[in-house]
């Protein structure tokens, strides 16, 4: 492989004696259009054992989502249905395909049928059939000369009934409100019924999520500044306004498929900053386990001609996802995608994750629907940003600052603006570990907690609550004070306070576990990003008796447990392949540790976490800082000072980096966030 900074990789059974690398044409993935045919083909053929009779449900192993066994067999028969879509039309209905369409077409006549043993559950029975019905009406858009079109009246009737009862439905406020868009456009377009009122609700909910420079949040209904953000900004609010538009036509809002464009352009400027030179993309946020469906926003910039990207970049940004996760075992040996990041990792769940909740890595398939002499499959590769050279951007809208290093090709963020918090108190199971650390990389994820999903009272399985049930509890990552039972503090809900530069700050006060987060002082932390390291400061401003502060570097995994070292003022772990974890204390009377664990992290069944606490209780306005680095190339620590401010409003941390370069992070004294009204 190509791509700097991986450890070893081999070749999957389903890619054996598939293409042949072309280095001439990707000389960073070695992958082609016939790589992604081959892996797509394959992948469809994997399932098919498990298809009822008539195609209808798709039944794969594996635990039930909490929706059950019946809507898991719906979601594997519309996410694999996407992928078959994608390869259908691009290929126009020939070859393989036209077996492929007659496949799903079955399915489709079986499982709007009423009657039929293998009927879907309707979206009045089972809300998660909301969700995969936005799949399918897609995909149908997509196939309609080879699917729709060839239906007889009557079939196409069933289907249309049983779209029809998502019109007027209600659905959550956040990106369901688009699987509603999507199959009232379709029923649009093929005469059936649709709701005005349904598409406004859609176009102004999404207005209000919006929070510049391209990206949106998440639904959530808060005041501003919005903090819920993840990979489903890129792969369902840019994705499916877009397609609403191209599935509407003529009749889509003027004016709407250029608004949407011009924002997809805003996004991939900075999102291609998030992706590590082995093809990762950043390890934050839910429903990790969809993978290279990441890759959807960069193919959506071909698709739909936002042209925010290069040709050459789009296709090694998507081969690289592609080829990273496969290479890593995905795929099972049965070629089914199983539950979790590389191979299976089950406390990465859900409650809505099933055996076939994976399969929205369809969407990552999505530059198939281009033809073959489009530039995206002809250009030759181009470099990420991380691969050109060091860099340090700010992301405004997330509240995050991102560093990318060429030498080992890995992007770091640290987070000062998203913890995926809606109004209302805080309790224990508010915490999680996907948006509620301080830092998250393209080589890391955070360690979860619980052995893996349990089984309900109701027969569903589900995941146990992560990170809470860790020994020591959350730690990767993390600023907590640590009472005297040992149970950590969190974050939710943090404070934006700045984003500028290489710097970010931001406030919370230390919730405690099944508390109502009014019990501990105020913490008013900053990061300040160059290279490979991150200078993390912390203030307390109250008392916190009987408590220690705890700061958490990077939890580095393995097939093997990390070696592990420390020192007077450093921790230290470091994989088999280098990858190495520093924490270093710069400012405050701090001592070193590193905490093993095993089956936690999604890069490896045995992970260390080197962190910092203090060796007393910290006094009230008192500054601990420490320097946090992750790669394969770490270099010098930098030093820190902390000075008083002017006007004694706070601390000033003056950082001096290795290579001469100066930077002042500011603490200010705490103040009482304020708490505006909703939609002020």
């Amino acid at each position: 492989m190509r791509t700097t900074g991986t450890s070893a990789t081999s070749t999957p059974k389903l890619m054996r004696g598939g293409p042949a690398d072309d280095p001439a044409l990707s000389p960073h993935t070695g992958w082609t259009r016939a790589h992604w045919e081959h892996l797509a083909d394959g992948m469809l053929d994997a399932v098919r054992p498990y298809a009822t009779p008539h195609q209808a449900l798709i039944h794969l192993p594996g635990p039930a989502s909490g929706s059950g066994r019946h809507s898991d067999g719906l979601e594997g028969y519309a996410r694999t249905f996407l992928l078959a879509a994608f390869r259908i039309a691009g290929a126009g209905g020939t070859g393989g395909t036209a077996a492929l369409a007659e496949r799903y077409a079955r399915g489709l006549v079986a499982g709007t049928d009423p009657a039929s043993p293998e009927r879907w559950p309707r979206m009045s029975e089972c809300n998660q059939a909301k969700v995969e019905a936005a799949s399918i009406a897609l995909a149908l858009h997509e196939t309609r000369p080879w699917i729709w079109d060839r239906l007889d009246g009557p079939a196409q009737g069933r289907v249309v009934d049983w779209l029809s009862e998502m019109v007027g439905a209600e659905v959550p406020d956040n990106n369901w409100v688009w699987f509603q868009a999507i199959v009232e456009a379709f029923l649009r377009s093929v005469g059936g019924p649709w709701e005005q009122a349904d598409i406004e609700h859609t176009l102004a909910r999404t207005e209000t999520w919006y929070a510049g420079g391209g990206w949106y949040a998440d639904g959530a209904d808060t005041p501003p500044p919005l903090r819920n953000f993840d990979h489903y900004s890129g792969w369902a609010l840019h994705l499916y306004p877009l397609w609403y538009c191209r599935i509407s036509g003529e009749a889509a809002e003027p004016g709407l498929a250029d608004r949407y464009r011009s924002r997809l352009r805003d996004y991939l400027t900075d999102l291609q900053h998030l992706v590590g030179a082995d093809g990762s993309p950043l390890h934050q946020g839910r429903s990790l386990t969809y993978r290279h469906a990441a890759a959807a926003p960069f193919w959506s910039d071909q698709i739909f001609g936002a042209q925010a990207l290069a040709p050459g970049l789009t296709r090694r940004i998507g081969s690289g996802m592609l080829r990273y996760f496969t290479e890593r075992g995905s795929l099972d040996r049965h070629g089914l995608l199983s539950l979790g990041w590389y191979g299976e990792h089950l406390p990465i769940r859900q409650s809505y994750s099933g055996p076939a909740s994976p399969y929205w890595a369809s969407k990552g398939f999505a530059g198939l629907l281009l033809p073959a002499d489009h530039p995206v499959w002809t250009a030759v590769e181009e470099p990420l940003p991380v691969e050109r050279g060091d860099f340090v951007r700010t992301l405004h809208a997330p509240g995050w600052i991102a560093s990318g290093t060429r030498a080992d090709g890995i992007v770091r963020i640290a987070n000062h603006g998203s913890d995926h918090a809606d109004q209302g108190p805080v309790s224990q199971h508010a915490y999680d570990p996907f948006y509620c650390r301080w830092a998250y990389s393209t080589a890391t994820g955070p360690e979860l907690g619980g052995p893996g999903p349990v089984a309900g009272p109701d027969g569903v399985t589900r995941p146990s609550t992560p990170d809470l049930d860790l020994p020591g509890g959350p730690l990767d990552s993390h600023v907590a004070l640590v009472d005297t039972e040992g149970r950590p503090s969190h974050r939710r809900p943090l404070h934006r306070l700045a984003v500028s530069g290489a710097s970010a700050a931001s406030q919370h006060r230390a919730c405690r576990p099944g508390r109502d987060g009014e019990d501990g002082p105020w913490l008013t932390t900053g990061s300040v990003l160059r290279g490979s390291w991150e200078v993390r400061a912390v203030r307390v401003d109250g008392d916190a008796p009987g408590s220690l502060l705890r700061i958490g570097g990077w939890a580095v995994a393995g097939r093997q447990p990390p070696a592990q070292r420390t020192g007077a003022d450093r921790a230290v772990a470091r994989t088999e392949d280098g990858l190495e974890a520093h924490a270093v204390a710069l400012h405050g009377p701090l001592r070193p540790g590193v905490r093993s664990s095993t089956g936690r992290t999604s890069y490896g069944p045995h992970a260390a976490t080197v962190h910092l606490e203090s060796q007393r209780e910290p006094h009230p306005g008192e500054v601990y800082v420490a320097a946090i680095a992750l790669g394969r190339a770490v270099g010098a620590v930098p030093e820190a000072t902390v000075h008083e401010a002017a006007g004694q409003q706070g601390v000033d941390v003056r950082v001096a980096w290795p290579d001469g370069h100066t930077d002042v992070l500011r603490l200010d004294r705490f103040s009482e966030p304020p708490t505006p009204s909703k939609g002020s």
